[in-house]
């Protein structure tokens, strides 16, 4: 009967102190939140606080000169620089993803070198893209400071991102559709073409996503690939210069900081743009699959 007693104490004590644990750890979780959310709000509120009253329409006229400080021609460079890029990133990163999740056997080494050298690359940091870039495709093949070699090294760069996010989004397509297109005499490649790609469509869209926001934001590796260039691109052998290369040479000139804040502002307004239009891509895409 004591046993019994002191085994029922022991149960609630722990129960408690179970309790207390979890109490503890919502209100870190709760913590945690709130100072992400509170720190996000800061610095959004700041740049758009010390941009937002210095835009004006001299800020958008094509031509750039020294007085209007025009952030037109770098904006215009960097739709065409994350066009390219990721024309040259996504294919590669669907088919190596593909290749990965339906033609390897499960437990093959291949596919651990692949995703670990992905990972690797992932990690590394993006000035030593950029002196890769301007020692093998500026300097080896000749092809200077120009949109193309800037467009190969942050292709480089989002692969990896492609190419995990794909290969997650396709594992994670049950195993029941590709039975059933088995079932009814669909081969591998219709099966990848027309069911899987379909289904896996948000989770490789997500991959896009990052790939475009490292691409707008990226500008060191760009310094050493793309150059600096104010003027629009006649060929992709010419220099160019992205947005966040150009707010990086008005803070570091001095003389344009409250352009910088602007510029800033409108490269906020972007990355805002696009991460919407993808999200409402995404759901569509879901809401089709799911009535059908």
């Amino acid at each position: 009967m004591r046993s019994t007693t002191t085994f029922a104490s022991t149960a609630t004590i722990a129960a408690r102190r179970a309790k207390r644990w979890a109490v503890i750890l919502r209100l870190l979780v709760y913590l945690g939140a709130i100072i992400t959310v509170a720190v996000l709000l800061c610095l959004v509120g700041y740049i758009l606080v010390s941009g937002v009253p210095h835009i004006s329409l001299d800020l958008f006229a094509l031509p750039y000169n020294s007085l209007n400080v025009s952030l037109m021609p770098a904006l215009i460079n960097t739709i065409l620089m994350t066009a390219l890029s990721l024309l040259i990133a996504v294919p590669l990163g669907l088919g190596a993803a593909i290749y990965l999740v339906e033609y390897t056997g499960r437990g093959n080494k291949l596919v651990g070198v692949i995703r670990t050298t992905a990972e690797t690359l992932t990690g590394i940091p993006s000035i030593v893209y950029g002196l890769f870039g301007m020692l093998f495709f500026v300097t080896a093949l000749g092809w200077r400071l120009s949109l193309l070699a800037g467009a190969f090294t942050l292709a480089i760069m989002i692969l990896p991102i492609i190419m995990r996010t794909t290969e997650e989004a396709l594992k994670a397509v049950p195993d029941s559709f590709r039975e059933g297109s088995f079932g009814l005499g669909a081969g591998r490649l219709r099966t990848v073409g027309r069911v899987l790609l379909p289904s896996a469509m948000p989770g490789i869209l997500a991959g896009v996503i990052l790939g475009i926001g490292r691409i707008v934001g990226e500008s060191a590796a760009l310094i050493y690939t793309a150059g600096s260039v104010t003027e629009l691109p006649t060929s992709v052998f010419d220099s160019t210069r992205t947005l966040s290369v150009h707010m990086y040479i008005l803070a570091s000139e001095g003389m344009h900081i409250n352009k910088t804040y602007a510029t800033a502002v409108v490269l906020l307004v972007i990355v805002l743009a696009i991460n919407s239009l993808s999200a409402l891509v995404a759901r569509r895409l879901t809401k089709g699959k799911m009535d059908d």
